[in-house]
């Protein structure tokens, strides 16, 4: 703690470091004291986005570390250069929100889980779809059981990426990022549809890289899903269908259905009513301002934040099993 709130460095200062500078000065107890790049001099544009003292801009992660001051550090970097990062934070004992993913692969996923906890720190992970209005509608719908049993789950993320995307530096590759579509773009759908219907038990997969794209990893993937409460599922997802629909999560329960979408859910019961939850209107960075301050009450309090690192593997475990299948031919179970 400090005089003006909880001491907070970001590590990382790409695409969404706008979000989170955003995020922080928005946010009530939280002070960001110091902004982490390779390169800080190309990262000073942020201080115009901050409240108050502006951050120091640095390169060298031991400074962080050997600040007392700094009790909690935001890593958004990618995938294939956070191992260097997390254990000497968690060994000083700075309590970490992740970006999404956790690793590249399930096993770096379970070996960021398996540091923080063995260091006693708190690790969270940046999944805002969990707090938007029609997300946090539609758990406790479900959570009240007036929908009755679920029986099949339908997750589609219809999404557009230029070829310009994954021209970027090692975009879509297994190097730097663990893969395409599912691990970089479609992970929030997957947390969010888990978090409703809970695990998927039995999985059949396919993974494609379309014509569309000049990439390493996929661009498409598509799943039959068995669920550990006896559901069956699709998943569909796409950076390579034109024009952007974004994400659509339908649940088909026994007393009716209700579809997560961008303006909200709509639950449409079966003796004909319907109903339009959650639409609400937002700023960029207010989901991922409601993830942090999350995050520093959970450490205030001594609880565990709104989506821990464990609670994360499930998403990778699925993206792995999906990966799997795909590739063997061959239906994969999980562990319910």
């Amino acid at each position: 703690m400090t005089g003006d709130g909880v001491g907070v460095a970001l590590v990382g200062a790409g695409m969404i470091a706008k979000t989170h500078v955003a995020a922080l000065a928005a946010a009530e107890g939280l002070a960001l004291k110091a902004v982490v790049s390779r390169h800080p001099e190309r990262a000073g544009y942020l201080a115009e986005l901050c409240e108050g003292d502006a951050p120091r801009f640095i390169s060298d992660i031991g400074e962080v570390i050997a600040d007392p001051g700094i009790g909690m550090v935001i890593i958004a970097t990618p995938p294939s250069v956070r191992a260097e990062l997390i254990g000497p934070l968690a060994a000083a004992g700075k309590h970490i929100l992740l970006e999404k993913p956790l690793g590249r692969t399930l096993a770096e996923a379970e070996a960021v889980v398996e540091i923080c906890e063995g260091a006693g720190v708190a690790l969270g992970v940046v999944f805002q779809h969990r707090v938007r209005a029609a997300s946090r509608a539609a758990a406790a719908l479900v959570a009240g059981g007036a929908l009755g049993a679920l029986g099949v789950v339908e997750i589609a993320v219809p999404i557009w990426r230029a070829q310009s995307y994954y021209d970027e530096l090692g975009r879509g590759t297994y190097a730097r990022d663990g893969g395409g579509v599912m691990i970089t773009n479609v992970i929030h759908s997957i947390d969010l549809a888990l978090s409703l219907t809970g695990p998927v038990v039995r999985v059949q997969g396919m993974t494609a890289t379309s014509k569309l794209h000049r990439m390493e990893a996929e661009d498409m993937a598509v799943a039959g899903l068995s669920f550990a409460n006896g559901a069956v599922g699709s998943f569909v997802a796409s950076t390579a269908m034109f024009p952007n629909r974004g994400e659509t999560i339908s649940l088909h329960f026994e007393q009716g259905s209700l579809r997560i979408g961008r303006d909200g859910v709509v639950v449409s019961w079966r003796d004909g009513r319907e109903e339009v939850l959650g639409a609400e209107e937002v700023a960029k960075h207010d989901w991922h301002q409601r993830v942090i301050e999350d995050f520093s009450t959970a450490i205030r309090e001594g609880r565990a934040p709104l989506v821990t690192g464990r609670e994360a593997l499930a998403s990778h475990r699925l993206i792995e099993a999906i990966e799997t299948s795909s590739r063997d031919g061959r239906a994969v179970e999980l562990a319910g």
